[in-house]
C-alpha cells in the first residue's frame, strides 16, 4: 500500500510540475519576453544563452528548494547574488512591461502622459524605497 502512496505521489508531483513550468514557458513564450530582452540590450547572438539560463536557473533553483541544502558560504557572496537575481528581475519586469507597454497606458490615465520619465522614476525609487525599509526593518530585526 505505500508502495501505491509513493508512485500516487510522484505522478502528482510530477504532473504539477509539468504543469506549472509549462505554464511558466508558455507566458514567456507567448509574450515574447526573452526576444524583446535581447532586441532591448542588443545581445541577439546569445538567445539561446538566455534561454539555456532561464531553464537551468529554473531546474537548479527548483530542486535546491525541494531539498533542504545549506550553503556554508561567507556572507560576502549575498551581494552578487542578490544583484544578479535583481538584474535578472528587474531585466525580466522590463521587457514584459516593454511587451505589454505598461507605461505608456499607465500615463495617460493617471494624467502624465508627457512626463513618463517622472513616473518610471517614482516607481524606481518606491521600489529601492520599499525593498530598502523591508530590508533593514524585517530582515534585521
Amino acid at each position: 500500500m505505500m508502495i501505491v502512496n509513493a508512485i500516487l505521489l510522484i505522478i502528482i508531483g510530477l504532473s504539477g510540475g509539468l504543469v506549472v513550468g509549462s505554464g511558466y514557458v508558455a507566458f514567456l513564450a507567448v509574450l515574447g519576453i526573452i526576444p524583446r530582452l535581447t532586441q532591448l540590450t542588443k545581445t541577439y547572438h546569445f538567445i539561446q544563452a538566455y534561454e539555456m539560463a532561464i531553464i537551468l536557473g529554473t531546474v537548479v533553483v527548483g530542486w535546491i528548494s525541494l531539498r533542504n541544502t545549506v550553503f556554508s558560504l561567507s556572507e560576502l557572496w549575498l551581494i552578487p547574488i542578490g544583484l544578479f537575481s535583481g538584474v535578472f528581475i528587474g531585466m525580466l519586469a522590463a521587457a514584459l512591461t516593454e511587451v505589454l507597454n505598461v507605461f505608456p497606458i499607465l500615463a495617460k490615465r493617471v494624467g502624465l502622459g508627457d512626463k513618463i520619465l517622472i513616473l518610471l522614476m517614482a516607481i524606481v525609487l518606491g521600489k529601492i524605497v520599499g525593498s530598502l525599509f523591508h530590508w533593514i526593518y524585517f530582515v534585521n530585526h
